[in-house]
């Protein structure tokens, strides 16, 4: 199989991509320089030049594929243009074909669960940065023609990236962990290469299917701060001051979560190998990249 995809040199795309290729399939990637042509070349893929502003481009790469997978997202005020022009190419291509578009969202669409852990039928409350995406999941759930997936990952960790890592590195850095509020909230986790295969099993999901993506128990966040500190200091942001400098990310980062991902696996078979993330600071930083600002 040939597959495009976008974000392939980012944290979790370039994992989704060398797993494609371990896999044995074709990949092409979307890049926007010369360097992250050069690391999707190095990789063993192909390099098509472009961004998420080139919808044609977009349209005609996916056109030459056996199945698309976007990931990439610019986090900027232009972010919510951007993905829907990327959606509006690939579905043009995907039309009456039949084949898969994995499509990526994220927990921050679900806003706070109450307790209760959170599945693909919870009713949807997103923080106002990322209000959009519902809209943007719906155009891919019931595009006709072609097999529209969803899927939206917890927080991500592991080859030294993630919330939790760079708690670690502030810590080595700065002497000080901060987290936003009081700390209190849970969050959910998914090791990196554990969502790439994800992203595999999902390209032989049925269409419309949405799937959560999370494995093992949400975390405090507190608590996150004080094991990737390591003896560092830890502190915690008022909210209103974190939105001052982190703008609407903050009101996500505040977010009490728990998720379960039973659907993907019972339909898909999808098995998570890592389920504790507070083995994140000490995780090896393999990839650096950031999958909403590199592709």
């Amino acid at each position: 199989m040939r597959v495009f995809i976008t974000g392939g040199t980012g944290y979790i795309g370039a994992v989704v991509a060398e797993k494609l290729l371990a896999a044995g399939h074709a990949v092409a990637g979307l890049a926007r320089s010369g360097e992250s042509a050069r690391k999707l070349a190095g990789m063993g893929a192909e390099a098509v030049r472009g961004d998420l502003r080139d919808g044609a481009t977009i349209t005609e790469a996916v056109r030459g594929a056996d199945a698309a997978i976007h990931v990439a997202m610019e986090r900027s005020a232009e972010a919510p243009d951007l993905d829907r022009t990327a959606v509006d190419a690939v579905l043009a291509a995907l039309r009456h074909s039949g084949r898969p578009f994995i499509y990526t969202s994220g927990n921050f669409v679900i806003g706070h669960t109450g307790g209760r852990a959170a599945d693909e039928s919870t009713p949807l409350n997103p923080v106002a940065m990322v209000a959009w995406r519902p809209a943007h999941e719906q155009m891919v759930l019931r595009a006709e023609g072609m097999r529209g997936i969803v899927i939206r990952p917890s927080h991500v960790w592991g080859r030294g990236g993630g919330m939790v890592a760079e708690f670690a590195r502030a810590a080595k850095k700065d002497g000080v962990v901060r987290y936003v509020g009081s700390g209190e909230n849970r969050w959910p986790f998914v090791h990196v290469e554990d969502l790439a295969d994800l992203y595999l099993l999902a390209l032989d999901a049925r269409s419309g299917s949405l799937y959560l993506a999370s494995a093992g128990p949400s975390l405090e966040v507190r608590e996150a701060a004080r094991i990737a500190a390591a003896g560092a200091r830890i502190e915690s942001i008022p909210l209103e001051e974190a939105r001052r400098t982190m703008g609407g990310l903050a009101d996500g980062l505040v977010l009490d979560q728990m998720v379960t991902s039973r659907k993907a696996m019972e339909e898909l078979g999808w098995k998570p190998r890592f389920c504790d993330p507070r083995v994140a600071a000490e995780d090896s930083p393999r990839i650096r990249g950031d999958a909403e600002q590199d592709y």
